[in-house]
């Protein structure tokens, strides 16, 4: 059986260079004149008016690698605080 550390360095969403590489690629693209992340976020905070079924598919397709950046931060977070106490 693998071990805790084996597992995360073997699973893609616990990786830090996979994550970073998928935010600085699909979360950021396309990169003129803006992301579309950046973009949709401004819409959706703008009362998302006219979003339709595929532009709240693009931002879940934009916004997961931002999420698993916050995902892995927080976790890597947790383990430095808890060896901190």
């Amino acid at each position: 059986m693998a071990t805790q550390k084996e597992l995360s360095t073997t699973n893609p969403f616990n990786n830090w260079r996979t994550v970073i590489i998928l935010t600085l690629t699909l979360g950021l693209a396309p990169f003129v004149p803006e992301p579309h992340f950046f973009g949709k976020i401004r819409w959706v905070l703008g009362g998302a008016n006219g979003m339709q079924l595929i532009d709240w598919g693009d931002l879940l397709f934009h916004g997961l690698p931002w999420i698993l950046l916050v995902r892995l931060s927080v976790i890597s977070l947790r383990k430095k605080l808890v060896k901190a106490s």
